[in-house]
């Protein structure tokens, strides 16, 4: 795979910084680790040392990398976090933290049953009592907030959960201690603007780009377990999907089935 695509309009100096940027929030170089010096760069990325230098002015304009005269340029600190989720199956935010290299933290805003509304009933077939066990969390990477999520779960299923240490994976707790399937998630997936009370919650102002996530959980028997709503920062999240072949029209009628 090439750094530098040619035929992105994206200018090659800002392709080569998102990689080194790359580089680093993965871990492959830490703070105060010295990078390969401008020639090896720019040869490892089929560019000139003008273009490779713009692309490390970049990165120490945000103070991701510092340059010392006569010596070379450093890693001056970890790279902001920026959570990519790959849509490929089933992953908690514990998971998904542990995957990025990033500390995860939980608040617990909020986890007791309440009586659900019609649209949360239905969505859950839930019995004449509604009842459903409501866990409102915050998510954190490395100290910043970036979830704000609300879970809710039928009681007949769940009761107790409550009532447990749920800093941790959701997931784990449902599969474990529950022994629940979670055999398969529907997600339906929307750009927002967050409004003042979830934008605070994030420490964001109101009207803040955001991502709002519909998730419902089903089991071996397709009953939905559970309704997960959560907002994600704009600016700290970027959904992964990776999709299958293109087929013309043409192709797809000339496919063949016994």
């Amino acid at each position: 795979m090439k750094i530098v695509d040619t035929t992105n309009p994206i200018p090659k100096y800002l392709q080569i910084s998102a990689w080194l940027k790359e580089l680093i929030q993965n871990g492959r170089y830490k703070p105060g680790e010295k990078l390969p010096s401008e020639v090896e760069l720019s040869q490892v990325c089929g560019v000139n040392r003008n273009t490779l230098r713009q692309a490390i002015s970049e990165l120490t304009a945000i103070g991701l990398l510092r340059k010392e005269k006569g010596t070379g340029t450093f890693v001056a600190a970890r790279a902001p976090v920026e959570l990519r989720h790959k849509l490929e199956r089933i992953l908690s935010f514990t998971d998904l933290m542990r995957n990025s290299g990033v500390e995860e933290n939980t608040n617990i805003l909020s986890k007791r049953v309440e009586t659900a509304d019609e649209d949360v009933a239905r969505t859950l077939f839930l019995g004449p009592s509604k009842k459903v066990i409501v866990i409102r969390r915050v998510r954190a990477g490395d100290g910043i907030p970036l979830i704000y999520e609300e879970s809710y779960l039928p009681r007949d299923l769940f009761d107790g959960i409550q009532d447990m240490n749920l800093v941790g994976s959701m997931y784990k707790i449902m599969t474990d201690q529950f022994e629940a399937s979670l055999a398969r998630c529907q997600r339906t997936i929307s750009a927002v603007n967050l409004d003042e009370h979830i934008a605070s919650i994030l420490d964001l102002t109101r009207n803040a780009a955001g991502i709002f996530i519909e998730s419902l959980t089903f089991d071996e028997n397709s009953i939905p377990i559970e309704l997960l709503y959560s907002y994600h920062r704009g600016d700290k999240y970027k959904l992964e999907i990776e999709l299958g072949r293109y087929h013309s029209n043409s192709e797809a009628l000339n496919i063949k089935t016994d």
